[in-house]
């Protein structure tokens, strides 16, 4: 996989993620291509059932790249599996965090 799912910028990250609700745990999956498109591979415990699944996903991200909960949005997708959060912060340092989280995968 050429690309990756983030694209830093100066007042924060873009990331796409492929969101899987209802799992055992929480946790990231790893890196995937669908659809032509880079995803990171997130799965909650949660189900889509009155945006649960979103909180739970703002959550887990927010905890992993060391933000507060108020950084992360859902910019697109709210209803669907793919979605692209928007995360403010130094972008270069979130861009960093996720290298390293993926870095295995």
């Amino acid at each position: 996989m050429a690309e990756l799912p983030w694209r830093a910028g100066p007042e924060g990250m873009r990331l796409t993620v492929r969101l899987t609700p209802r799992a055992g745990r929480d946790g990231i999956d790893g890196l995937a291509e669908i659809d032509g498109r880079p995803v990171l591979r997130l799965r909650v415990a949660s189900p889509p059932v009155d945006g649960a699944a979103n909180a739970a996903l703002v959550k887990l991200v927010a905890k992993t790249l060391g933000v507060p909960r108020s950084a992360v949005r859902i910019a697109s997708g709210e209803t669907a599996r793919i979605k692209t959060l928007e995360i403010a912060g130094d972008g270069a340092a979130l861009a960093a965090r996720c290298a390293a989280l993926t870095e295995g995968f």
